[in-house]
This record gives structure tokens, sequence and C-alpha cells, in this order.
């Protein structure tokens, strides 16, 4: 059984309170950081590009930073000598950026596959493919006193469960977690899972699980 210390910090690299630069929504800006983001894929150096495209090193410095607006005959040039479509340029300016509200008592009932009866799930929302490469599924999930115990879900990805009211034994693996208001717990999908003992109702959590998009 593996319970996280609260006296422990973890250092985590990335900064939820960064924003990007504004000017990203300006078209030179976006197709400048998609140039360099293939270059430097296919590790090819600013000096190497400027030879396979006889651009100067300056304007391509220029054309990776935003800060001018090439033509469509130079980024023709580049798809060219980076293997890639000219539309992928693109591809940042372009994208949609989505967001989902759900009222509250207004997520889509459903049933998931191994769902049983009593066993109540609410949709919260859902974003389709997007440029993270992950899919996020939030579910309010209600178990009443009619429910039984089920401990064999089992799915790719990861899973986070909130306890929002009742009382339950969660079972991971060889694990059971005693789970009260306020708790978390965060696990490996793909081990054997679900609710084990049902202890005090009414019963009611968050499952929010997350996975690779199909290519």
């Amino acid at each position: 059984m593996s319970i996280m210390e609260p006296a422990k910090l973890v250092k985590l690299t990335q900064d939820p309170h960064k924003l990007r630069d504004e000017r990203e929504k300006v078209l030179e800006v976006a197709i400048g950081r998609e140039v360099r983001a293939y270059r430097k894929k296919q590790n090819i150096t600013v000096a190497e590009l400027s030879n396979m495209t006889e651009l100067s090193i300056g304007m391509l410095s220029k054309i990776e930073n935003g800060n001018t607006s090439p033509s469509l005959t130079t980024l023709q040039t580049l798809a060219h000598a980076l293997s890639v479509p000219l539309t992928a340029f693109f591809k940042e300016y372009e994208e949609r950026r989505e967001a989902v509200h759900t009222k509250a008592g207004q997520g889509v009932e459903i049933e998931r596959a191994g769902t049983r009866a009593g066993h109540q799930y609410n949709l919260l929302g859902h974003i389709g493919s997007n440029s993270s490469g992950v899919m996020v599924e939030p579910y309010l999930i209600e178990l009443n006193s009619e429910s039984d115990t089920f401990k064999t879900f089992q799915h790719e990805g990861i899973e986070m469960i909130y306890m929002l009211d009742g009382e339950v034994g969660y079972r991971h693996g060889n694990e059971t977690y005693h789970l009260t208001p306020g708790d978390t717990l965060f696990f490996d999908a793909d081990a054997p899972h679900g609710p084990d003992q049902l202890i005090r109702f009414p019963i009611r959590y968050l499952s929010i699980i997350s996975y690779p998009q199909k290519s």
C-alpha cells in the first residue's frame, strides 16, 4: 500500500500558471513555432536548413521567431526541405481550444463497459482529439444500497478517484484502500480495481480517467 507523505514536497517541472506569449495568436508566430519544431524533431541545425533551402540563417531566424511574414514560395521551400505538408505550418494557429461546462445535475448518464446494476455513471464532459495526445473522461459515480461490489474493472490509462460522500473500501490489485470524503486514490488503471466494500451510503465519488488518444 502506497500513501503519499504530506510533509514531502515533490518538484514538478510544468508551471500551471505560465502563460504563452500573447503573440502566439499571430499567424507569423504560430508558423515560426512549427518550423522550429519540425526542424528540431529532425535534428537539423539552422545552418543545415539554410544550405538545404538557400535561405539565409538570418531569414530563418526571423521566420522561427515570428518576426517576419514568409511568402508562400518560402513556406513551400521549407515544407519540401522538412518533408512535411505545407498545411503543417498552420496547425497551431488553426487549432481549436475547447472547454466544456456541465451544469449541476446535467451530466450525461452512460453505461461504461463493465457497469453493474446500481452503479450510476454521469459523464461530466468530453473533449475529442486534441493537441495534448491525451483523452480524459471525468465521471461522477453514485452507488446506492442496492449496488453490488465489483472489483475487476480493468482498462488502459491512469485513473484518479476523489471521494465526495460516504465510505468505501476500494480495491486496486491486491490492496484495499479505505476511502472517506476528501480522500484521493491515484492509480494505474490496467490493474483490476473497483469498489470492494460499500461501508456507508450514500456513496459518491469523482473518477477521472486519462489515456492516450488512438492514432
